[in-house]
């Protein structure tokens, strides 16, 4: 992780020169663009581990930047930044694709901290130390990260995998939302319970026409059948 490039894009140079020195004293290298078309051009040129990236932006919001580069199938970690504490924010920067979410005014290191886990979970597990796992017609392989239902490959994003990997370690089991964070994200995760429902909702389209699929289990979380 030690050396990783961070792109910070931030309109506020305040928050940029704060976060790059947290980000620097950890032996992160950090890039910085100012606003959205910038940060389309940095990304794709310099192919960064994580982009730190501010919703309020100058030419292209957050929002559009994350939405295009998931467009381009470009996988770079995002962790996304709102000044405005509303959940319809968070939620709508998550579905489409960003990472994790940070709200303005954020202590730096926590940013830190946030950083470091979505690499962690971002990192791809040594070949051979899990055994696939088969349920009906899906296969999950944890060592390749891959997931097939079926002769379909499943697109699934990093976090996706984790939760359908947490769920399809122990079938029929039912996972609350707060233990689903715990284990899919890891105790670093500062997200709320929400974030477990968007991404259930991606699976679920995802799994669509499988024999297994994920079953809501009112007032308690999910479970995964087949």
């Amino acid at each position: 992780m030690t050396g990783e490039l961070i792109l910070l894009v931030d309109d506020e140079p305040s928050i940029v020169s704060l976060a790059r020195m947290y980000l620097e004293r950890e032996n992160f290298r950090v890039e910085a663009a100012a606003d959205g078309e910038a940060a389309l051009e940095t990304a794709r040129r310099l192919s960064p581990a994580l982009m730190v990236l501010d919703l309020m932006l100058p030419k292209l919001d957050g929002f559009e930047v994350c939405r295009r580069l998931r467009a381009e199938n470009n996988d770079i970690a995002i962790l996304m930044l709102t000044a405005r504490d509303e959940d319809i924010d968070k939620i709508l920067g998550l579905e489409l694709g960003a990472d994790d979410y940070l709200t303005k005014p954020f202590n730096p290191r926590e940013l830190v901290a946030r950083v470091k886990a979505i690499l962690r979970r971002t990192e791809r597990r040594p070949a051979g130390n899990e055994a696939p796992i088969l349920l009906g017609d899906l296969t999950i392989d944890p060592a390749r990260r891959e997931a097939r239902a079926g002769a379909r490959s499943l697109d699934l994003r990093t976090q996706e995998f984790e939760v359908l990997l947490t769920l399809a370690a122990q079938p029929g089991r039912v996972f609350t939302r707060e233990q689903l964070l715990q284990q899919a994200w890891g105790f670093d995760f500062y997200g709320q319970t929400r974030t477990v429902d968007v991404h259930i909702a991606h699976l679920r389209k995802k799994l669509a026409g499988s024999t297994v699929g994920i079953e809501t289990v009112t007032g308690i979380g999910y479970k995964l059948v087949c």
